[in-house]
C-alpha cells in the first residue's frame, strides 16, 4: 500500500486533499461552499505560491538548502516599493528595478557565503533574515514614508472576466517556472546538482555556479513576492513577510519536493499552497485560534512528510 501512495504524484494527493478541504468547508459552514469563496482562496494562494517559488528551486538544490530569509527580503520587497514609488505610478518602474537589485544582492550575499565559506545554508540564510530586518528598524526607525502606486493596485487587485489579477499573475508565474525548470540548462543542471553533486560536478556542470544562481533567484523572487502583495494589502509594517516563512517551505514539502533535493516541480508548489490556504480559510470558518492553526499547519505537514519526505536519489 506505501509503495503504491509513493508512486502517486505528489501535486495530484495535494489538489485532491484541497478539493476535499474546500467540501469539508461547506460541512462546517453551509456558505463555505460557493464560487466566490473559491476565487478568493485560490487568489490568497497566489501570493503563498510566488513567494514559495524561490524556495522551491533552493530545496531542489539540495545541499541541505532552505531560505530562511524569504519573509524578511519579502518585507523588504514591499517597504521598497512602497517607499521609492512614494505612491506614484510614475515610480513603479524605478521601484520593480530597485526591489530585483536589492532582492538579488542578498540572494548573492547568501550564495557566496554557503559555497566559498561553507556556511551551513539555515545559518546563512537565517543570519541574513537578521541582518535584512536590523537593516529596515535602522533605516525606518518604524516610519515608513510613501504609498502604493494605484496601478500595482489595480494591477492585483482588478477582475479580468471575474478573475482577479493576482490568479492570471500566478499562473503565468506557473508557467515561466515550468519552463525554467523543464526546458532550460539551468533547470536541468539544478535537478543535476540536487541529486548529487560530486556527480553533477564530475559531469562538467559549475556547481558553484548553480548555487549561487539558485541563492540569487531566490532573494529576486521573495522581493518581487513582496512587491505584488503589497499591491493585495495596499499597506506596509514591518512584519509583512514573516507569516510567509514557514508557509513558504512548507507549501514547497506538501507539493512533493523531497528535501534531500533533485526531486519535485513547482506544479507541487502551487498544489501545496492552495492546500494550505485551504486549510487556513477552513480553520477560520471552524473559528479555530491561531494557535491551533500552527499545530494542524505542523501535523499536515508532517503527515505529508511521512508519506513523501523520506524519497532520495539513488546517487
Amino acid at each position: 500500500m506505501k509503495a503504491f501512495i509513493s508512486r502517486i504524484p505528489p501535486a495530484a494527493v495535494a489538489l485532491v486533499l484541497s478539493v476535499l478541504l474546500f467540501f469539508a468547508g461547506g460541512l462546517v459552514q453551509p456558505d463555505f461552499l460557493n464560487a466566490a469563496q473559491a476565487i478568493n482562496i485560490v487568489r490568497l494562494a497566489a501570493f503563498l505560491g510566488i513567494i514559495a517559488a524561490g524556495q522551491t528551486l533552493v530545496i531542489i538544490a539540495g545541499g541541505e538548502g532552505i531560505d530562511l530569509s524569504v519573509g524578511a527580503v519579502v518585507t523588504l520587497g514591499a517597504i521598497l516599493t512602497f517607499m521609492v514609488s512614494g505612491g506614484n505610478n510614475e515610480g513603479l518602474w524605478l521601484a520593480v528595478l530597485v526591489v530585483i537589485a536589492a532582492g538579488a544582492a542578498i540572494g548573492l550575499v547568501n550564495g557566496l557565503g554557503i559555497v566559498y565559506i561553507r556556511i551551513p545554508p539555515l545559518v546563512m540564510t537565517l543570519g541574513m533574515a537578521g541582518v535584512v530586518q536590523g537593516t529596515i528598524l535602522a533605516v525606518t526607525r518604524g516610519d515608513i514614508p510613501g504609498g502604493v502606486p494605484r496601478a500595482l493596485a489595480n494591477f492585483v487587485t482588478g477582475r479580468f472576466l471575474g478573475v482577479p489579477g493576482a490568479i492570471y499573475i500566478w499562473a503565468v508565474f506557473g508557467l515561466a517556472m515550468w519552463f525554467v525548470l523543464q526546458r532550460t540548462r539551468y533547470g536541468r543542471e539544478l535537478f543535476a546538482v540536487g541529486v548529487n553533486r560530486r556527480t553533477a560536478a564530475l559531469s562538467g556542470v559549475n556547481v558553484p555556479g548553480v548555487v549561487i544562481l539558485t541563492y540569487t533567484l531566490s532573494g529576486v523572487l521573495a522581493a518581487l513576492g513582496g512587491l505584488l502583495l503589497l499591491g493585495f494589502t495596499q499597506r506596509v509594517f514591518l512584519t509583512l513577510g514573516e507569516s510567509y516563512l514557514f508557509p513558504s517551505i512548507a507549501a514547497v514539502v506538501v507539493g512533493g519536493t523531497v528535501l534531500a533535493g533533485g526531486r519535485g516541480s513547482y506544479f507541487g508548489t502551487m498544489a501545496g499552497a492552495l492546500v494550505l490556504t485551504m486549510t487556513e480559510s477552513l480553520l477560520r470558518a471552524m473559528r479555530m485560534g491561531e494557535a491551533y492553526q500552527l499545530i494542524v499547519f505542523g501535523g499536515i505537514l508532517v503527515v505529508l512528510l511521512s508519506v513523501y519526505g523520506r524519497q532520495r536519489q539513488s546517487n
